[in-house]
């Protein structure tokens, strides 16, 4: 049976979940369904089909990602604060970056070869992120930090830092390290998904100026000028190409731009690329 285009994900197992955000499939839809990525926070470990695995870093802009119809993608997504961590490696040296998984880590690249089913590729990429998590746990003090500028946008690096017993300048550097931003990009870009997860629940009616607020924008322009700065579009050209990528899934699936991380932890909408 031939997978519908589309993208879905679920829940990490139980052990997972506080370095994980989600396990996801994604098969390409038709030529010109491209998928813009969206910056969240995460790195992702991606298997593709007739490909095998890489790393997909944070990033901190759009990426409009293309692959031919009817690719299948498999992926493990780390939660911010854990990709660095669980890959040995700063992250902050990934950022807005696609990488092999032969140049991170020959040993496990050769378990998970293209030729694989997808079902397989999933069991064996959630294995593997076990293991790299158990010998790189995530950086309790960049995921608290992470908790905390997403639940509250106006938070202040100088009083999250003394709440978590660090200098300005050890979280900035953990969170670099954990996470690929500092800590005042990491806030911008959980707000952003925020506003995200905000503007798909209210629809094509939405008040921008309201969503600014509740988001913890401002005032919309604020929202205008970081909405073109993460996506490329207006937050109005973005809620239109969203919806249209609804549309397109025709039967309800999810789309890659549709996704909202259920279960992740991350607040907001789209994937990550894979390639």
């Amino acid at each position: 049976m031939t997978p519908l285009p589309g993208y879905s994900e679920v829940p990490p197992p139980p052990a997972l979940r506080g370095a994980l955000a989600c396990l996801w499939v994604r098969v390409a839809g038709p030529p010109g369904w491209d998928v813009r990525v969206l910056p969240d926070g995460c790195a992702d470990l991606i298997w593709q089909a007739g490909g095998g695995a890489f790393v997909a870093g944070p990033d901190t802009g759009p990426v409009l990602a293309r692959a031919p119809a009817g690719a299948v993608f498999v992926g493990v997504r780390f939660a911010p604060g854990a990709g660095g961590p669980a890959l040995g490696r700063p992250l902050e040296a990934l950022r807005d970056a696609r990488v092999g998984l032969a140049d991170l880590a020959p040993r496990l690249e050769a378990r998970l070869p293209g030729s694989l089913e997808p079902g397989a590729a999933l069991r064996e990429l959630t294995q593997v992120a076990a293991e790299l998590v158990a010998a790189g746990p995530p950086d309790r003090a960049v995921r608290a930090a992470a908790g905390r500028l997403g639940a509250d946008p106006a938070t202040r690096v100088d009083v999250l830092a003394g709440d978590l017993g660090l200098s300005e300048r050890q979280l900035r550097r953990r969170c670099r390290a954990a996470a690929g931003y500092g800590p005042k990009t990491l806030g911008r870009v959980l707000r952003f998904r925020r506003y995200l997860a905000l503007s798909d629940a209210e629809g094509p009616n939405a008040d921008l100026a309201g969503l600014a607020w509740q988001a913890g924008y401002a005032d919309q322009p604020h929202l205008t000028r970081e909405c073109t700065r993460l996506t490329g579009l207006t937050p109005t050209a973005l809620a239109r190409e969203r919806r249209a990528e609804a549309a397109a899934a025709g039967d309800g699936a999810a789309t890659p731009v549709q996704q909202k991380r259920a279960g992740s932890g991350v607040p907001g909408g789209g994937s990550r690329s894979p390639v």
